[in-house]
């Protein structure tokens, strides 16, 4: 097979043949020194520079809890737009990923073991459409109506072009990553979940959601990077609700995924943020928090995190936190709400005070 020429070296050779045209035989020899032909070697580090000044560049964007039932499904229905105050956030992404916190049906009953229970309208459908790419469903909230909503669920994200991951119609489908190609990347998403019930696991012929076994966990990522994956991020659900920092268990399993392979975890469940490490250069996000979701009285459960990340073949090249805050219907909005000043206490005029009659002295001790 014929090598292909050494394109730098023959303009080099070329100009140098010019050059001499124009000088003639005298001057040839004298002002030959002028011309410096680059070697093989230094073409080569020009063309490895340039591809590094254009590697290509994929940016995620993450949220955490997503519930459309309750006050959140009311407002859609009225018309609200749920996503509105982040709109920017999501034009400016490549890839947008979410985790659904409720199965989207008709269908199904509500376990009667659970204490709360959730099935958002399949009409909501249309305000994820357009927005996310992927909707992870490995959550304690997918089969609260059992498998026939669940299923439900899952056909209706592939009718609207939203990619659901982390559960499936069995136990393989359920591992399966989310992949991105994009700008010759090849990304690897799994998810996992790690929250009673483990009954909704996903089986060999059943439906269900991927359960974190970490056995299973590090089989996953390694499959991934052996099936041509640049990157890996496991996005977890797991950890303790409310509590606001990790737990052992959580920071020794992120750190065995990176062991592993992971380039990034990426965490929620918990219903606040958990704050971040790092690892190796690795980031660790521990939890996202609530994105979507009313209901709770805590403070640090209607605040949550918007997750920027862009990534390359090298890896996370840079990430960024953005706060979200939860509205009275459990939207999300950029800013904090306003505090309700406390109504001044009013003060009685004399007209409403009544004097109490005195004591007869035989009332008195």
């Amino acid at each position: 097979m014929m090598s292909r020429p050494n394109k730098p070296l023959l303009q080099a050779l070329f100009a140098l043949l010019f050059a001499l045209c124009l000088a003639g035989p005298g001057r040839a020899a004298s002002e030959k020194s002028f011309i410096q032909v680059p070697d093989e070697a230094e073409a080569k580090t020009v063309a490895v520079d340039m591809g590094v000044r254009a590697q290509a560049v994929v940016r995620l964007l993450f949220v955490g809890d997503i519930m459309l039932d309750d006050g959140p499904g009311k407002a859609i229905a009225a018309g609200k737009d749920p996503f509105a105050d982040f709109a920017d956030e999501f034009r400016a992404a490549d890839v947008r990923i979410g985790n659904l916190e409720c199965p989207i049906a008709t269908s199904g009953q509500p376990l009667a073991n659970k204490i709360f229970t959730f099935r958002a309208s399949p009409a909501v459908i249309d305000t994820l459409s357009g927005r996310f790419d992927a909707l992870s469903v490995a959550n304690n909230h997918s089969g609260d109506y059992g498998r026939e909503a669940f299923l439900e669920t899952l056909t209706l994200l592939d009718m609207a072009g939203i990619k659901p991951f982390g559960g499936g119609r069995n136990l393989s489908e359920a591992h399966a990553p989310y992949w991105v190609e994009k700008g010759g990347l090849k990304i690897a998403v799994l998810a996992y979940n790690e929250f009673k019930p483990r009954a909704f696991e996903a089986g060999p012929d059943w439906a269900g959601v991927a359960w974190s076994e970490d056995t299973h966990v590090l089989r996953d990522i390694q499959a991934a990077r052996a099936a041509g994956a640049d990157i890996v991020i496991p996005f977890m659900h797991w950890g303790w609700e409310r509590e606001r920092v990790p737990s052992e268990r959580q920071k020794q399993l992120a750190r065995l995924m990176i062991d592993n392979g992971a380039d990034a975890v990426v965490g929620g469940h918990p219903h606040v943020t958990q704050g971040s490490d790092l690892y190796k250069g690795k980031p660790i996000i521990y939890s996202l928090g609530n994105f979507v979701f009313d209901g709770f009285e805590l403070p640090a459960a209607r605040e949550g995190w918007l997750l920027q990340m862009t990534v390359s073949s090298d890896g996370v090249r840079d990430w960024k936190l953005i706060p979200a805050y939860m509205d009275g219907e459990g939207l999300p909005r950029k800013l904090p709400p306003v505090p309700v000043a406390p109504a001044p206490a009013s003060v009685p005029s004399t007209a409403d005070i009544v004097s109490a009659p005195a004591p007869t002295p035989a009332a008195t001790r």
